[in-house]
């Protein structure tokens, strides 16, 4: 979980949120091509097991993995099976991300149920292990938690073990009960994109170690991955209007009860009412304008292209260890060097996702 030389961090590419089906073949190869060394997808809309399917018969040794799928809006089983199968597809490549979404999508968006989320996560993955550990070792399956129940595997509905294992697992959150959880049962950390360096040193990195500890585990067992709000371009006009995309980015988070906990910890607590009640007015423009450049600078690296890269190594790089860019500028930007920079001397590689 920590860099002992000097820092350097892996970075993933990949398609954007609005990437179509279309297009996701070239992207992915394309990133393989120019050194990333994972694709990361989310899961907006389309199924990120569909994208990482064709992912996977395009590209050869990049790692594959959802940043976030939904936990919640599948069963541990119905997840078991598919990230058995691309896992197997990919040959191994499979890093299964996981988040909670919060209860509004849940409930009314998914029509799943929705209750204690950290321990809900927690019991989910130790359900998925279990499946997995019936399939490998044609052992029965008994899996009875507070929330799911798996009892029933018929020799027709059993995978053969896995000739590539099981993928690793990865958990987001922000709040400490979630980053706890995943000290316990993830391989990786997924910091939200919005977090600050100060937030990942204080807060998340500590939590993670009680959460290892209370597994018997080392913090050095689960990798951090984070995402970084990047604004950048070629001339500082560019750079600006990349600004008040990530501030209007930064207002709809911060407008987030879910979120308070990160403005607490650098005292912005003052401004979330004020967004809060911009978002019920749908006054989402106009939002951006409620975040200070105090803001902006604490939870976004902006810099011109040239200087990004030692600007994200400067904040994060004995931090974390893989790394996601969060663009929303519209200039064309080469981002080849940055990952060069970026990128572990041992070819180890690093995670970003443009968009």
């Amino acid at each position: 979980m920590e860099n002992e030389s000097s820092p350097t961090l892996k970075v993933d590419g990949g398609p954007g949120r609005g990437a179509s089906i279309a297009s996701v073949a070239n992207a992915c190869a394309g990133a393989e091509r120019d050194g990333y060394d994972g694709i990361m997808v989310p899961e907006t809309v389309h199924d990120p097991f569909v994208l990482l399917t064709i992912a996977a018969q395009a590209t050869a040794h990049v790692e594959l993995g959802t940043k976030v799928a939904i936990a919640f809006a599948r069963s541990p089983m119905a997840l078991a099976y598919t990230a058995n199968d691309v896992h197997e597809l990919s040959n191994g490549r499979l890093i299964l991300g996981l988040g909670t979404q919060v209860k509004p999508h849940i409930v009314r968006r998914f029509s799943m149920p929705w209750s204690r989320p950290a321990a809900r996560m927690r019991e989910y993955v130790l359900a998925l292990h279990a499946i997995w550990d019936a399939w490998d070792n044609d052992s029965p399956l008994d899996f009875q938690g507070e929330f799911y129940r798996h009892t029933l595997m018929n020799p027709l509905f059993r995978p053969a073990p896995n000739p590539v294992g099981r993928p690793k697992v990865m958990l987001a959150g922000v709040g400490p009960r979630m980053i706890d959880v995943a000290g316990q049962v993830a391989d990786l950390f997924a910091c939200h994109s919005f977090t600050s360096p100060s937030y990942l040193e204080e807060v998340i990195r500590p939590t993670l170690a009680e959460g290892a500890a209370k597994s018997g585990r080392s913090p050095a067992d689960l990798e951090i991955a984070f995402t970084c709000y990047v604004a950048t371009g070629n001339t500082q006009a560019e750079i600006d209007e990349a600004a008040v995309a990530i501030k209007r980015q930064i207002a709809f988070y911060a407008s987030t009860p879910a979120y308070v906990s990160v403005l607490e910890h650098h005292g912005f607590a003052h401004v979330h009412e004020p967004l809060l009640g911009a978002s019920r007015r749908n006054e989402w423009e106009q939002m951006g304008e409620l975040i200070s450049d105090d803001m902006l600078h604490t939870y976004c690296v902006v810099a011109p292209p040239d200087q990004v890269a030692d600007e994200i190594l400067r904040r994060y790089g004995r931090l974390a260890d893989r790394v996601s860019i969060y663009y929303l500028g519209t200039a064309a930007i080469d981002w080849r060097p940055m990952v060069a920079r970026l990128h572990r001397s041992d070819g180890a590689g690093s995670v970003t996702e443009l968009r």
